[in-house]
């Protein structure tokens, strides 16, 4: 229940935003990941779960939700669509992972993508967007980490230094880690082992090597941020976990959770469309872990779901008034009310007692002599009170007590 009411309120969220939704496949192209989040990221190369389908096609399970809406973005020609074209997305993703607290191999994802502008007020509306709902939820203590990782002609010269820094270390990394350093060394930042975080303390921060024109954006991002005095913090090491990523960059963490303490994390990708042989449009998203929202409200004892009060439970008392209480019950769900109604020809005295175990605020009760007088017996299940209704009265008085 928790699940689905995270789901229900995050849409909600993405409507006010002015989200509409969008549903992609389970599974797709093996290709349209490792082109987009790129073949040599830990989730290419050692989460995706790949198969040959019957007709000998390499697929692969989602384990990200952007790279499928760019897709369909393109194979549907929504870029006829005014822009910035804002689109959200909720299911079920797929990484080969070790499952443990807020990591699963299957696992609920919520995101936002809103594609066709660079705008630098959109990017701090969707961080708004992404940082607003955790906080909506009454989660205390987030982190918002944001970072610019420049465009692609200014990133040249930042990954050349990176590299030159890395190669100097070589032996304080992890084998991955070596391995990454000539074919995408912004990846050694993914890596968790202690060892290879403390010898990226003094690494060169990608800011000091974004263009003029990016560092402008950036500014003006965080301009936005604080004229609605959202709190971040500058994370130069930023640089996320997929290669798609240009420009701005940010994640909203809650430290307290340990080492998944990551609730949502997105950025710009403004080639991404055109890489994959659509046009080119400049475009920012992010996404939710939602078990890991889950466990965010869990450890800081955040009851946010309740279940809808049940208005009454319809009580019949021999198998002649079984159709009558039927035909009430649908008759009160078509006057949105919430009701049940005894199945099985329990005994008045069991049904009464389930409507109390499933704390519905009054009972309706139909036996032979409401059936002849057609009323309705009402009772509440607080006070004990009863009295006799019409169909209508009763309607009247479920409304006042709802």
């Amino acid at each position: 229940e928790l699940l689905f009411f995270i789901n229900e309120s995050a849409t909600k969220f993405f409507q006010n935003y002015g989200y509409r939704p969008i549903v992609t496949p389970t599974f797709e192209k093996e290709e349209l990941f490792k082109r987009s989040i790129g073949a040599s990221t830990d989730i290419v190369q050692k989460e995706m779960y790949e198969f040959e389908d019957k007709a000998g096609r390499k697929m692969a399970l989602r384990p990200e939700g952007t790279a499928p809406v760019v897709r369909a973005f393109i194979e549907n020609n929504l870029q006829a669509l005014p822009k910035p074209v804002k689109l959200y997305y909720i299911g079920q993703m797929f990484r080969y992972e070790r499952p443990q607290a807020g990591r699963y191999r299957e696992f609920w994802q919520m995101g936002a993508e809103a594609i066709g502008s660079s705008d630098p007020a959109l990017d701090a509306e969707v961080i708004e967007l992404c940082y607003g709902y955790l906080a909506s939820l009454g989660i205390k203590d987030l982190v918002l980490k944001i970072n610019s990782m420049g465009c692609r002609d200014c990133r040249g010269n930042y990954i050349e230094e990176l590299k030159k820094f890395l190669s100097r270390k070589v032996s304080e990394f992890c084998n991955t880690c070596s391995q990454r350093i000539d074919i995408n060394p912004l990846r050694v930042f993914d890596c968790k082992q202690e060892s290879c975080q403390e010898a990226l303390n003094d690494s060169p921060k990608i800011l000091d090597y974004v263009c003029d024109k990016d560092k402008a954006h950036f500014e003006r991002v965080r301009t936005f941020l604080d004229a609605v005095e959202i709190n971040y913090t500058l994370d130069p090491h930023l640089v996320r976990g997929f290669d798609y990523y240009t420009k701005t960059t940010f994640e909203v963490l809650l430290p307290t959770l340990g080492a998944q303490n990551a609730l949502s994390g997105g950025g710009r990708y403004d080639y991404l469309i055109s890489d994959y042989g659509g046009p080119q449009e400049p475009a920012i998203g992010f996404a939710f872990g939602t078990e890991r929202i889950m466990l965010a409200l869990e450890s800081q004892n955040i009851s946010v779901f309740t279940r809808p009060d049940l208005d009454t439970f319809v009580v019949w008392l021999e198998e002649e008034q079984k159709t009558q209480a039927y035909k009430t019950t649908s008759y009160l769900r078509d006057k949105h009310l919430n009701v049940l109604m005894g199945l099985d020809g329990k005994s008045m005295k069991a049904q009464l007692k389930m409507a109390d175990k499933l704390q519905a605020r009054t009972a309706l009760i139909i036996g032979e002599d409401e059936v002849k007088a057609k009323l309705l017996t009402l009772k509440d299940l607080e006070t004990g009170e009863q009295e006799k209704l019409s169909l209508e009265q009763t309607v009247d008085k479920l409304r006042e007590k709802s």
